[in-house]
């Protein structure tokens, strides 16, 4: 099963796609239909949607998560 993870981040229009197993991450396109696009709507009108994932963090830098800082 491919490792494929869609991320969104506030103040950002863009969605990506991540391939874990590839090592990428790619902008793509917003879809228009649907249930990711209903997800989409949701996270710009400021809301969080997680599904199939157990822990996320968004930090400034890379340094940040080799120190092991966690800023919650």
């Amino acid at each position: 099963m491919a490792r494929i993870v869609v991320i969104g981040l506030p103040g950002d229009e863009q969605l990506y796609l991540a391939d874990l197993d590839a090592g990428t991450v790619q902008s793509m396109a917003a879809p228009v239909s649907g249930p990711l696009a209903a997800a989409n709507d949701l996270r710009r009108a400021g809301g969080t949607i997680v599904k199939g994932v157990n822990l996320v963090v968004a930090v400034s830098s890379s340094e940040q998560v080799a120190s092991g800082v966690f800023d919650g």
